[in-house]
């Protein structure tokens, strides 16, 4: 493993070397390798989404890189090593885990959650000046993921429905005021703006009461559409005909046969 690891590390170097080096990688910087890290971090999620498990390796092993290369842009500048950001983890892991490398009991995943939550808050108020329960979400986060992540810290302030029929009234409330802003005479876009993301809030809250996580619920719900539109045209291939010749009527049924089918 040790001898795995180093060999990644010694090409990394190669790749930044400032005379024999690749000039891509030789003008990489922090900033500029987000998009990629992003990117590969997308790729694992969508290979395991599919369950392609053979090709997690490679995915991950791209992932792993993104690592490696800003462990290499801060050993060049002096600021810190793949080394530092190993024993950082490691430290890390070892704090929050008090139940595993500690005296501290646990009942159970959920109450560990919990404690893991709370650890993470008595971190945050040590290394800044935190004034509210919500600081320090990422402001860069896809915005469902970061919705229930304000969710979540507003949760633990006691701000919550008991259950999610609080939830769904919520949602249903919410549904109907968009519908009212749509169907006023004088339409306000700004309102209806206001009205849509106060619904698919509420949506984010409604999966986070049914543990579900919005982000791979839509992701999974675009999939089951994109499939089924995929169906839907190969069908119409087979029968000599095109989507945008058919009327409202035909495109149902077809979308139904297509459903029918999946």
């Amino acid at each position: 493993m040790e001898q795995a690891m180093e060999r990644l590390l010694e090409i990394m170097r190669s790749l930044r070397d400032p005379k024999q080096g690749c000039p891509w990688d030789l003008e990489q910087s922090y900033r500029t390798i987000v998009p990629h890290t992003l990117e590969e971090a997308y790729e694992v999620a969508d290979t395991i989404e599919r369950e392609a498990l053979d090709e997690l390796p490679g995915e991950l092993g791209d992932l792993l890189f993104q690592v490696v290369f800003y462990a290499q842009i801060g050993a060049e500048e002096g600021r810190f090593t793949f080394a530092d950001v190993v024993t950082a983890i490691s430290e890390k892991l070892v704090r929050r885990h008090p139940h595993v490398f500690g005296d501290e009991q646990v009942e159970d995943a959920a109450s560990q959650t919990a404690r893991w939550e709370q650890l993470k808050a008595e971190e945050r108020q040590e290394s800044s000046d935190q004034e509210s329960a919500l600081d320090g979400v990422l402001g860069s986060l896809p915005a469902l993921t970061r919705a229930a992540k304000i969710q979540r810290r507003a949760a633990r302030e006691g701000f919550d429905w008991p259950d999610c029929s609080g939830v769904l009234d919520k949602v249903e409330e919410e549904f109907s005021e968009l519908r009212a802003e749509i169907e006023a005479e004088s339409q306000r876009p700004q309102r209806i703006e206001e009205e849509m993301g106060d619904l698919l809030f509420s949506m984010v809250n409604l999966c986070r009461h049914l543990d579900q996580d919005a982000e791979g619920v839509l992701r999974r719900g675009t999939a089951k559409f994109e499939r089924r539109f995929h169906a839907m045209e190969r069908q119409l291939r087979l029968e000599e005909r095109v989507l945008k010749g058919l009327s409202l009527e035909e495109m149902e049924a077809a979308w139904q046969q297509a459903k029918r089918e999946d």
